[in-house]
């Protein structure tokens, strides 16, 4: 998937978990705009990853928004979201 953008389709199951990597082009996109994209998809949680700044933003879907926890790069993590029965 080097070359190629991952795509969420309206008519598809939401993904459990999605991560993001941020780079200098999407820094804008990745903090702000994913969060109203994500929650229209019902993505229960997405990971911001920021290697320049060594943090890790856990965003988690409540009631429609999400919160977000950053985390240090160093720190071990794991995904909040199960699948729904």
């Amino acid at each position: 998937m080097q070359d190629r953008e991952a795509i969420v389709f309206l008519n598809s199951p939401s993904p459990l978990l999605v991560v993001e990597v941020v780079s200098p082009s999407t820094i804008q996109d990745d903090y702000r705009a994913k969060h109203s994209e994500y929650s229209v998809l019902e993505i229960p949680e997405y990971w911001i990853i920021d290697i320049a700044k060594q943090v890790i933003t856990i965003c988690l879907l409540v009631d429609g928004r999400y919160d977000d926890r950053k985390s240090a790069a160093n720190q071990t993590i794991a995904a909040q979201s199960k699948p729904k029965p």
